[in-house]
């Protein structure tokens, strides 16, 4: 009777529905893992210390969908550790002490060590990473913690100081595009199904997921149960995000109009404009980090010194981008669009280094005057260099007449501020400078 209850049990949950594609594609081992090269390529550190057996607690941290909850799996399969998978926000620690009982039980009846991985413990409380902290400093447990925030503020110093923490980055859209084309071959996957996917589609898929893995999947799993044939179109992949694609490819003409668009905006000093191209490229799946680098060279290029904060900004701005990656990454991005759009405008800067280098480019490599020349050894001073070199802070108000061109381009200027911004007082400083050198040679 109990064989036959069990047969029935069997063939009555033989029926139900398939756990979702990014569960059913998490990879077993290394090399089946896309992404986090730094860590787990040839060289990557992470990778070494999980083929030599050598791994030890550690806090894995990065955006959702970069492969945490999977690492930690292939990590207790490669390393042959019991893997146990606890939830900060619905365990506590009563909880923690059976794990921290069977654990023991491993160890000492069967030499295993177990893994516990913790998802999400920046959830945990004090009371509940202290109950932690014994068992790790005694070896009983192996944690791997997964967070997205950071861990300097949200885990106990002295649990933080006994893991090692291993930061994970968004995935590219290549990895994520070689996740989708897996996910259509393989048998565990949708490769029964012998779907087709447009290319423009499996980008647009891959792009709108930031990074993102499972939302991907997901994605993909949606626009094959709702596409009306074997092939899976652009249209079908909208749909599925529920999200109208845009008219904008970012490998052709339209990506450059409105680039194109969003760079003129700013330099005409429109916010209203800018901050719209901004959107238009956000809401088309284009590369934050793209747009970033686009707006760095402007701060340069289009306002120059006539703010030289503008590229304190741009600059920040990227760097909080790459941080707080997408969708949170818009917010730094609008801010700095506007702040852009409205600076005072000079291209000084940019004209002075065209200039610059086109008569590097016709005089060729003019020598340096003797007495701007390095003089470290004595045949040098012999020769005259530095000879004569006047040292600026010994002067009044560190003005001096030498010249610092080659003898060719004396008296060439290549840099002529603009009458904006802080450019007029540079302006003004290098009249009154000039002035000065005037009145010196006067004397």
């Amino acid at each position: 009777m109990l064989g036959c209850a069990m047969d029935l049990f069997s063939s009555a949950t033989s029926d139900k529905a398939p756990a979702p594609l990014a569960e059913r594609l998490r990879p077993h081992s290394i090399d089946e893992m896309v992404g986090q090269q730094h860590l787990l390529g040839k060289d990557g550190i992470l990778r070494r210390l999980i083929e030599q057996d050598q791994f030890t607690s550690a806090i894995l941290w990065g955006p959702p969908g970069t492969g945490k909850t999977t690492l930690a799996r292939v990590i207790a399969q490669t390393t042959r550790s019991n893997f146990v998978a606890f939830s900060a926000v619905l365990q506590g620690v009563k909880d923690i002490r059976e794990v921290v009982a069977k654990a023991q039980q491993e160890r000492n009846y069967y030499g295993r060590r177990t893994l516990l991985f913790v998802d999400e413990i920046h959830r945990f409380n004090k009371a509940q990473q202290d109950a932690l902290l014994p068992w790790v400093e005694n070896g009983d447990i192996t944690l791997i913690g997964a967070t997205t925030e950071n861990p300097s503020f949200e885990v106990n110093s002295a649990l933080l100081s006994r893991s090692r923490v291993f930061v994970l980055e968004p995935l590219a859209v290549e990895d994520i595009q070689q996740l989708l084309k897996r996910a259509l071959s393989s048998r565990e996957g949708l490769g029964l199904q012998q779907l087709e996917i447009e290319d423009k589609a499996i980008e647009f898929i891959a792009e709108q997921a930031h990074g993102d893995a499972r939302i991907a999947l997901n994605n993909l799993e949606i626009a094959a149960a709702t596409t009306d044939n074997k092939s899976i179109k652009y249209s079908d992949a909208a749909t599925a995000m529920q999200k109208a694609p845009l008219l904008y490819d970012k490998g052709a003409e339209e990506h450059y109009n409105v680039i194109s668009a969003f760079i003129k905006s700013m330099r005409g000093s429109n916010p209203d404009a800018a901050i719209y191209w901004l959107a238009r490229m956000i809401e088309a799946g284009e590369d934050p980090l793209f747009i970033a680098r686009r707006m760095v060279i402007f701060a340069a290029e289009d306002i120059g010194n006539a703010d030289p904060r503008a590229l304190q900004i741009a600059v920040a701005t990227q760097q909080a981008v790459h941080f707080v990656g997408m969708p949170e990454g818009r917010i730094p991005l609008a801010q700095a669009v506007t702040y852009l759009a409205t600076a005072p405008k000079s291209n000084a800067a940019y004209v002075a280094i065209g200039e610059a280098q086109k008569e590097v480019r016709q005089s060729g490599a003019l020598p340096v005057p003797y007495h701007l020349r390095n003089a470290p050894t004595g045949l040098m001073k012999d020769l005259g260099y530095g000879k004569s070199y006047q040292y600026a802070h010994n002067h009044t108000d560190s003005v001096v007449t030498q010249e610092h061109l080659p003898e060719a381009l004396c008296g060439r200027d290549f840099y002529r501020p603009q009458d904006s911004g802080y450019e007029k007082m540079i302006r003004e400083r290098l009249d009154w400078w000039a002035a000065q050198r005037e009145k010196q040679e006067g004397e």
